[in-house]
């Protein structure tokens, strides 16, 4: 063993630094924005989108795009029980009421007929939220959208470089977020963008992103509506232009190593990992080892054994309905069983081949150490 493992770290060379400093010495002025209008231009491009608005964080976009629907008191907004609570609290900061649904057992997102089942007059949106790279079934749920004639959310938080046929994750609801945390494929170490198609809705949104100055107003300092302040910094967003002239190499390693745990973690049944249905790419964001039930391996044990090998892998979000400040909600079966029996995998750019042997060893020994090793399973895998 040779030092600990993080389970993420960015991947920064000489062309961010450039960026970065160019952005802190000549950024200023008639120059401040300069980074950030070219960040949201290609970003746009990239994922296909006619239009993008760089934010500080994709909880901040999510806020902006739910507020920019109206959405408030009264409201209901469908989400997946599995998420982070980034999701959830934009929801509960307008007033709306949060409807927590179940997730598939394969893709361990949305499953459109939880959504269909909990359909009511009052709900407003379905956010969708692509978990760990995975994709939700984006045919089924914009359809279903269209005949409730409720707008989809994407929440792309975790899946860039994901896509589901010819489109990238986060273009095809009404809005997508994404999230540039640290953490993430591309980062600015904080940050968010907000993606549409939509004009209306863009400018909606843009004058919330700028105080509630509409684009075009004459008067200085003067708001026409109550908004938000939720804009990228020009440093952040020079990183951002950088790390998006480094994308594909970016999501080609995440699929590398994704691909590099499946030939390793082969030799033991019932294990399950991130899913690429036919059709789509998995940008591969934070490989995840889930634990059929009969092996009886348990997320502590996981914890443990992980923690003694000091590699650090995280845990899968616990369900959301399990937080103290929503109702339980049991009767979500998936969310609230899967994690129980899973960990994410270590998994950044700079991980090495003898890292990644490391992280698998560790894993196939607590399995071979905990598990039941279930007669039924061995001959079924």
């Amino acid at each position: 063993m040779t030092g600990r493992i993080p389970y993420t770290k960015p991947s920064i060379t000489e062309l961010e630094t450039r960026y970065a400093a160019d952005a802190a010495a000549n950024g200023w002025g008639a120059a401040c924005y300069d980074y950030i209008v070219r960040f949201e231009r290609e970003f746009g491009s990239y994922i296909g989108s006619d239009f993008a608005i760089a934010t500080s964080s994709g909880t901040g976009a999510l806020h902006m795009g739910l507020a920019a629907l109206g959405i408030g008191p009264g409201d209901e907004v469908i989400l997946a029980d599995s998420n982070w609570v980034a999701t959830v609290a934009p929801i509960v900061h307008l007033g709306a009421t949060p409807v927590f649904v179940d997730v598939l057992d394969e893709t361990w997102c949305i499953d459109p007929a939880a959504v269909e089942r909990h359909l009511t007059p009052r709900t407003r949106a379905i956010i969708v939220t692509h978990l760990y790279g995975n994709l939700a079934e984006m045919d089924a749920l914009l359809a279903l959208g269209r005949r409730a004639g409720v707008p989809v959310i994407e929440d792309a938080a975790e899946a860039i470089g994901s896509m589901w046929g010819d489109r990238r994750a986060g273009s095809m609801g009404l809005f997508g977020t994404f999230s540039f945390h640290g953490t993430k494929t591309l980062t600015t170490g904080e940050g968010g963008m907000l993606v549409t198609s939509d004009p209306d809705f863009y400018e909606c949104v843009l004058t919330l992103s700028n105080h509630g100055r509409a684009r075009g107003q004459t008067k200085q300092f003067w708001a026409d509506e109550i908004g938000f302040k939720y804009k990228m910094s020009n440093i952040q967003a020079a990183i951002g232009c950088a790390q998006l002239q480094r994308i594909e190499e970016l999501v080609a390693r995440k699929r590398e190593i994704l691909a590099c745990y499946r030939i390793r973690l082969c030799v033991l049944p019932g294990v399950q990992m991130n899913c690429e249905l036919e059709g789509t790419v998995n940008g591969a964001w934070m490989p995840t080892a889930v634990f059929h039930p009969l092996t009886g391996i348990t997320r502590e044990a996981l914890q443990r054994g992980f923690a003694a090998a000091d590699i650090d892998a995280r845990v899968f979000f616990h369900p959301l309905s399990s937080l103290a400040m929503f109702e339980d909600r049991r009767d979500n079966v998936n969310a609230w069983d899967i994690p129980g029996r899973a960990i994410n995998l270590p998994s950044y750019h700079d991980m090495s081949e003898d890292d990644i042997r490391r992280v698998s060893e560790t894993l196939i020994a607590i399995a071979r150490g905990e598990g039941r090793r279930d007669a039924r399973l061995s001959r079924s895998a």
